[in-house]
């Protein structure tokens, strides 16, 4: 999966069935294929004179519709992944035709029943080729909304039963497509955390799975099988569950939301830098993952989103808002997500988003991989003698072969080391690296001057913690929902939802004064200052420094390598061993009951 591409000047219509719109008249110069299909049902049913000529114009009309249709939605796949400018006309003129089809359809739906023989699944196909256009309008803007969109396209079709006949027609490709309308169905409804829809639809595809297997003598069963598999392990990866009092499980969002960042006290002196743009890269061996989505990148990309606001009440069609009703705040950072890129691809995507960086932006680079080590001895200490994070070797052929083995005093090539990132700290950088060789990060060296800050995670977990990392990275978890992840440090399954809003308004408190250690601390590198002024920035920078912090207070988090590292180097007594932040941490555990796992004070040295 990838996305990317800053919010466009936009389609020119909304994909809703109260629009209205005219339809363009059809070429004269040929007839498509399925034209003439329609004509030999028209003249099936008796003489093709008796049709009225409006009859007979509807639906030529609506086959012009549908195969431009077609058309346009196929050629979505060969527009480039990446850049600005591209796609956005193209997106515009599908958007166009998909709601003049729609409109079309439901005011002559009698004649096309009639003549056509319309039936419901495809219907239903047309619904679903809305809501992944919706769906990968989000991937192309961040607008969190457009996932809303989307899900009303999806659950209508679920509730108005426009699949419901497919089953009853001996042909597996009609299944299929049902069977891949659920899979979208609940990836839109994971990133929505509509867990309690994610699970009705897991329970109803596997039905439809094992009706289909039954039915049909299948070699894609393996496949199917396993998708049900990854959602499973997918929507149980939460290592705490946060229960009502009737035992039932609260879902939360961990979405910025209206009051999550600590604000900025009058007069504190912090950049005006924002977040514009982020890489998202998973490439751990083993974690569970959906939709080419690890468990570490939905965490991500959900900490650098804000809630989602109702598109109908904002905006006129897909991106267009009108200038009174334009909200105040302002958008999401758009987002590549990468799962096992290639260097190349990487690259690529790194570059363009490099290059359309806007003035006073920041570039956010988060990877969750694999650790590389260097192999051999070197007599230098630069940006490639230290390993980095993996990256996908299957793509990457030289003269036919992938090459897996190399010279010991060659450097990894299917790894991104550090130095290959120099190139891009031209400009405002902000690293996160979750991997068992985070510190590798470590030893950059700012050669052009521009705010550069990397937040490193542990390269170990004590052996004693519980092994999660299939179910995602704990440092991860820190940054996406910290009072989850304190929890589990601490040995706790589950909590009642009185407990978990009285601990999150806690936490609340101690993210504000830690924004205020960091701006008043008098020997801190200024980088942090000058990414604080963005909310998204500033509410991971103050996750981080509580991260680091109960990791240092927990008694089982013993070895210089369980606690996480930055670049540049906090100051530890004014930030991450504050006695006024231990204070916090501690009073927050006795909250809990969990104060006997967290040491009374700090050791000085380790």
């Amino acid at each position: 999966m990838v996305r990317g591409a800053r919010q466009p000047q936009q389609p020119r219509s909304r994909l809703v069935p109260r629009l209205t719109g005219t339809v363009e008249k059809p070429p004269r110069k040929r007839k498509s294929r399925t034209e003439f299909a329609l004509n030999e049902i028209m003249s099936s049913g008796g003489a093709e004179d008796d049709i009225p000529q409006g009859e007979r114009k509807t639906v030529t009309d609506f086959c012009y519709l549908l195969d431009k249709s077609k058309q346009l939605f196929n050629g979505l796949r060969d527009l480039p992944q990446y850049g600005q400018k591209q796609w956005q006309s193209y997106f515009g003129r599908t958007f166009d035709v998909y709601t003049k089809l729609w409109k079309f359809q439901q005011q002559h739906r009698q004649v096309l029943d009639n003549r056509y023989g319309l039936k419901r699944w495809q219907i239903g196909e047309i619904a679903s080729k809305i809501g992944q256009l919706y769906y990968h309008y989000y991937l192309r803007t961040s607008e969190t909304s457009y996932l809303n969109e989307a899900f009303s396209f999806y659950s209508a079709i679920r509730q108005r039963s426009y699949y419901s006949q497919v089953n009853k027609e001996d042909r597996p490709e009609l299944v299929v497509k049902k069977l891949r309308y659920y899979a979208r169905f609940i990836v839109v409804c994971l990133l929505l955390n509509k867990m309690d829809v994610v699970k009705d639809l897991v329970k109803e595809l596997s039905d439809e799975i094992e009706d289909y297997t039954h039915r049909f003598n299948t070699e894609d069963q393996v496949e199917w099988n396993l998708v049900l598999q990854e959602v499973a392990a997918f929507i149980e990866a939460d290592p705490v569950m946060v229960l009502n009092d009737d035992n039932t499980i609260v879902i939360t969002s961990n979405r910025l939301a209206e009051t999550g960042a600590p604000l900025l006290e009058q007069g504190m002196i912090v950049g005006q830098l924002s977040l514009a743009d982020a890489l998202i890269i998973g490439n751990c061996n083993n974690q569970v993952k959906f939709s080419e989505l690890t468990v570490d990148m939905f965490r991500m990309l959900q900490a650098l989103e804000r809630e989602p606001m109702n598109l109908a009440s904002q905006m006129n069609k897909p991106g267009m808002q009108e200038s009174a009703d334009k909200p105040t705040r302002r958008e999401n950072p758009h987002k590549y997500l990468l799962y096992k890129p290639t260097f190349s691809q990487l690259y690529t995507f790194l570059a363009a988003s490099f290059k359309e960086l806007p003035a006073n932006s920041v570039l956010l680079i988060y990877l969750s991989a694999t650790g590389v080590f260097p192999t051999g001895r070197s007599d230098s200490e630069g940006p490639y003698d230290f390993g980095g994070v993996l990256t996908n070797s299957n793509r990457d052929i030289i003269n036919g072969d992938t090459i897996h083995k190399r010279n010991q005093s060659h450097k990894e090539m299917h790894c991104l080391h550090p130095g290959d990132l120099y190139p891009f700290t031209r400009k405002p950088l902000f690293i996160i690296v979750d991997s068992s060789n985070s510190v590798a990060y470590k030893n950059f060296t700012n050669l052009f001057g521009q705010p550069l800050v990397c937040l490193l995670s542990p390269t170990a977990y004590p052996k004693a913690l519980q092994d999660q990392s299939q179910r995602g990275s704990l440092f991860t978890l820190f940054l996406n929902n910290p009072l989850m992840a304190f929890l589990f440090v601490s040995g706790l399954s589950s909590m009642r939802r009185g407990l978990w809003e009285k601990c999150q308004e806690y936490l609340r408190k101690i993210n504000r004064d830690i924004a205020q250690l960091l701006t008043h601390s008098r020997s801190i590198d200024q980088a942090f200052l000058q990414f604080f002024g963005d909310e998204f920035l500033r509410l991971l920078l103050t996750r981080f420094i509580f991260c680091s912090a109960t990791m240092r207070m927990h008694k089982i988090f013993r070895e210089t390598r369980n606690y996480p590292e930055s670049y540049p180097q906090l100051p530890r007594d004014e930030t991450v061993e504050n006695p006024h932040l231990q204070k916090h941490i501690l009073e927050l555990a006795s909250i809990l009951d969990v104060r006997n796992v967290f040491l009374e004070s700090t050791i000085d040295d380790y």
